[in-house]
């Protein structure tokens, strides 16, 4: 009999919480966000709750509103090896860019959090998207998407290699020969790439996972297509079933256009629940942040997805619709974020205002506000229905709003049995049901004549 399909759900930390204002809510804790507790506290939240993972995003350069939020720079995978002392089973996956790192350094890093959280770790492989970092690592300019996009491939396949650099039983620890490890099984990878080059070997052998999981965020044609061969989950942001089942089925035909198998790419979406015991308490907790919010802020949040500038549109007048006629269409995904808000536009004809509260909440993902039984409804729905392999938490607050999801949401979703009671592997591999990859084989022996 085989085992009944089951949710993979993740806590996306964002320092204070997602939503843009939560920084001036009562309920947050602005305070602690350069705190090494507080990242524990939730990590041993999301731990106690079973979910699979936390994850953060991340980016080299300071961002231009810093004005008007509340934003950590902590280095996350540093700080996900505070977070792996603090817990035992809790997946722990950070952000880092293919274009600002070197292969090296970074295959060393992610190597060594999976060794300490004895193999929990879990990279999200971005490009990075933002000109702002460009100057900060000594370059005149930053590069174009098909540029960063090739980078990341031969990025990817230098890292994979350098794991997979030592044989699973290169470790002998013969003490009576003195013999540690077989030289013979741990091999130079000889990468050389048009934009890298790697002789390896690695210096450490491999996690017990294999090697961390593999985790991608983009969404333009090349994302996809980058997701489809290297992925081994892939975080989205939909506000719609239909587009959600559209990407689903996308993704999952890319995989298996590249020979894996795809139910070894888990697709998650980001959902930001505001929970009330009832509906309309759940929507006057969502109007109270959006009634803080600073329309400065969210007005450049728009200005740098739509890449014109907003600021002299009214706020109570509704939002011009050919603003976005370079959007393209959900077949042309260049730039996908930009399309999603476009589509609300279309839909909803918002007010600048309401465009600027529907996205302070989750940045473009979507915003739920329901009792416990309705957001489990619309996680279950999504599930089922081929939209969601399960989804990537994004609390509007924290760490209160975790919580609540923690002590509200999961329960009802174990008692319908979506979603595990215990954990049952010890790695972010077994929360996901990904398989340990097989690593590198000696060569066969030349035959002789």
């Amino acid at each position: 009999m085989s085992t009944p399909r089951q949710l993979s759900l993740n806590a996306f930390i964002y320092p204070s919480g997602h939503h843009e204002a939560a920084w001036r809510h009562p309920d947050s804790q602005p305070g602690r966000i350069y705190d090494v507790d507080y990242y524990q506290e939730i990590g041993r939240t999301a731990e106690a709750a079973k979910l699979d993972a936390v994850f953060f995003a991340d980016g080299p350069a300071l961002r231009t509103n810093v004005k008007h939020n509340a934003g950590s720079g902590l280095e996350p995978i540093t700080l996900l090896t505070a977070i792996a002392t603090a817990t035992t089973h809790l997946g722990l996956i950070a952000t880092a860019s293919t274009t600002y790192y070197e292969p090296y350094n970074l295959a060393r890093l992610f190597s060594t959090l999976d060794h300490i959280s004895r193999g929990r770790a879990g990279w999200n492989i971005v490009t990075t998207g933002t000109d702002l970092a460009a100057a900060n690592f000594g370059l005149d300019r930053h590069p174009d998407h098909a540029e960063r996009y090739a980078r990341a491939r031969e990025f990817v396949d230098a890292v994979v290699a350098l794991w997979d650099s030592w044989e699973d039983d290169a470790i002998l620890l013969d003490l009576a020969s003195g013999v540690y490890a077989d030289p013979d099984k741990i091999h130079p990878i000889d990468f050389v790439g048009e934009h890298l080059s790697v002789r390896g070997p690695f210096n450490a052998p491999r996690t017990p996972q294999g090697y961390p999981v593999l985790v991608q965020a983009g969404a333009s044609n090349e994302g996809r297509s980058f997701a489809g061969k290297y992925a081994e989950a892939i975080f989205t942001a939909h506000q719609r079933l239909e587009d959600a089942q559209r990407f689903y089925a996308d993704i999952k035909a890319q995989a298996r256009g590249f020979g894996r198998d795809p139910e070894h790419v888990k697709i998650l979406p980001g959902i930001s629940p505001f929970i009330g015991d009832t509906e309309a308490a759940a929507k006057r907790l969502e109007r109270e942040f959006n009634e803080l919010t600073v329309p400065e802020y969210g007005l450049s949040q728009l200005e740098n997805i739509v890449g014109k500038s907003l600021h002299h549109l009214p706020l109570d007048e509704a939002v011009p619709v050919d603003l976005f006629d370079d959007a393209g269409d959900v077949t042309d995904n260049g730039r996908s974020r930009l399309q999603v808000v476009a589509g609300i536009v279309q839909r909803e004809r918002p007010t600048v205002r309401g465009l600027l509260h529907r996205l302070a909440g989750a940045r473009g993902h979507r915003v739920f506000a329901g009792t416990p039984e309705q957001v489990a409804d619309t996680i279950e729905e999504w599930f089922r229905s081929g939209a969601a392999d399960g989804f990537n938490v994004m609390p509007p607050y924290y760490p209160g709003g975790l919580q609540v999801f923690a002590d509200t949401v999961v329960p009802i979703l174990q008692q319908r049995g979506l979603f595990r009671t215990e954990y049952t592997g010890t790695t972010l591999r077994d929360h996901l049901g990904l398989p340990r990859p097989a690593g590198r084989t000696a060569p066969e022996p030349a035959l002789t004549s």
